[in-house]
């Protein structure tokens, strides 16, 4: 793992990536849509009383959370890494002195820092407008960035072992859709967790893809705390681990049997 070779392909690809700041601007926004109006439909229906727990204040809250938490987390690079695969340009990327993961990876970072400057400010502007209702505890705050961080890390590489299986498959993309749409249903995006149906609350709980992104915000409004906090981490380290374990072993068996002609 070439660590200096990969931050200066993260930088090189940054400053190409600001060349284009406004395309990505768009797609940030077009990102921000679909929270932003569960956060109109939650906060109203809780007009002047609470669900779940939740005042109208707090909903503003959740979801202002929930935008900056999934731009943050969302990996939207994997989805070019069945198309490098298919079209030969992985030829190029396995010459290189660097893995090929350090150009998935920065893709990912230098988009990350586009998007925030426009989601940032965005963010801001709705906290002004919408007064959010938020109160963060010390401990809160720090179990925050674990959990961010973990939930960076397992949506990106659940998302990459997914994208590897072009390898053998042209259809894998269809895979990170139905993982999209899962995330969409059970990571809080629809409605905070803790409003979810029985059944369906039990299979967020234990799936992945609540730690891909609701949890952190969860942790920093102080919905999780004591053993119920500890046990999230848990669960979130736990996937993590299986979805670096799975990326390892189907790039190893990938890399095997790959041929392409191109790149």
């Amino acid at each position: 793992m070439n660590f200096r070779g990969g931050w200066a392909l993260i930088r090189a690809t940054w400053l190409s990536w600001l060349q284009y700041r406004s395309f990505f601007f768009l797609l940030a926004f077009g990102w921000m849509i679909p929270p932003l109006i569960y956060l109109f439909v939650w906060s109203t229906a809780a007009g002047e009383g609470t669900i779940g727990g939740l005042t109208r204040g707090g909903f503003v809250a959740y979801y202002l959370l929930l935008i900056l938490v999934n731009q943050l987390t969302y990996a939207q690079t994997n989805w070019t890494v069945g198309d490098v695969i298919r079209y030969g340009g992985m030829n190029t990327q396995l010459l290189r002195p660097l893995a090929p993961i350090f150009d998935t990876l920065s893709s990912e970072i230098a988009g990350k820092v586009v998007y925030m400057l426009f989601v940032i400010p965005v963010t801001v502007l709705l906290a002004l407008i919408l007064r959010p209702e938020l109160h963060i505890a010390p401990g809160a705050g720090l179990a925050f960035i674990p959990a961010l961080g973990m939930a960076w890390a397992l949506r990106f590489l659940w998302g990459y072992w997914l994208a590897l299986l072009a390898f053998w498959s042209a259809r894998a993309d269809a895979l990170l859709a139905l993982q999209d749409t899962l995330t969409f249903l059970l990571a809080g995006q629809v409605a905070p967790v803790m409003l979810l149906p029985g059944g369906i609350r039990t299979a967020a709980t234990v799936l992945p893809f609540r730690y891909m992104v609701s949890f952190p915000v969860e942790v920093l409004m102080g919905q999780v705390h004591g053993a119920e906090l500890w046990q999230g981490l848990a669960l979130q380290a736990g996937w993590l681990a299986l979805a670096l374990l799975l990326f390892a072993l189907v790039w190893r068996a990938g890399v095997r049997q790959y041929s392409a002609v191109g790149g």
